[in-house]
Order: C-alpha cells, then structure tokens, then sequence
C-alpha cells in the first residue's frame, strides 16, 4: 500500500513539474512533507540553485515549535521562509506541492507564506 501510495504522488509530482518552472522573475517555491518535519526550498530552476530555506529543523524555530508535525509547525515555516524571500528581494514566487494535495500542512504553509509577504 505504502508503494502505492509513494508511486501515486511521484506520478503528480512529475505531471504538476511539467507546467511549472522556477525562472528568475518567479522562483519555484517547493514542500517536501515527512511524517516529523515539513521542509519549504525557493529554487531557481534555470541556474539550479536553492535561493532560500526553512524547515521544522530551521535553527530560527528550534524552540517556536512544541510538534514538528502539525499545522501550525507548518504555518511557522510558511512564515519563515517568506521572511528569508523578502530580506533577498524575492517578492514573486510559484508554488510546487509537490505531489501532495493542497491540504492539511501544505495548505498551512503556502498560507503561512502568504501572510509573511509572499505572493503566487
């Protein structure tokens, strides 16, 4: 089932990567979701290079957090990230859930980002 799962959000992952691109005027905002922890990257997708990024495991939330694996540890994050966005001038970003429904914790964080400054 676990497999299933996994080749499922693999395959959304690849269709949802088709349309988007990271450019320099739109960095791609990417989430990657684990059982513990919830990790945002902003890459820029023709150069290949991560601009920013924040994650449960972020030094800046090592105390902000009780539990690393709900919505609002996710929201911080959100949060997070877009301050880290705007201190490099990056104002425009495109959102990649990478696979995952736009849900739960990934929802949480775009909002989180969203309130931090972030547009997309």
């Amino acid at each position: 089932m676990k497999n299933k799962k996994l080749l499922g959000r693999l395959k959304r992952k690849k269709r949802v990567r088709g349309r988007i691109k990271g450019t320099p005027e739109r960095p791609r905002l990417s989430v990657f979701r684990s059982l513990k922890h919830i990790y945002a990257q902003v890459i820029l997708d023709t150069e290949g290079r991560t601009l920013a990024h924040a994650s449960t495991l972020s030094p800046e939330l090592h105390g902000a957090v009780k539990n690393t694996g709900n919505v609002e540890a996710a929201r911080k994050v959100g949060e997070l990230i877009a301050k880290k966005c705007l201190e490099k001038g990056i104002i425009k970003v495109v959102f990649d859930r990478d696979g995952y429904k736009y849900h739960g914790r990934v929802k949480a964080l775009a909002e989180g980002a969203r309130a931090g400054g972030l547009q997309f």
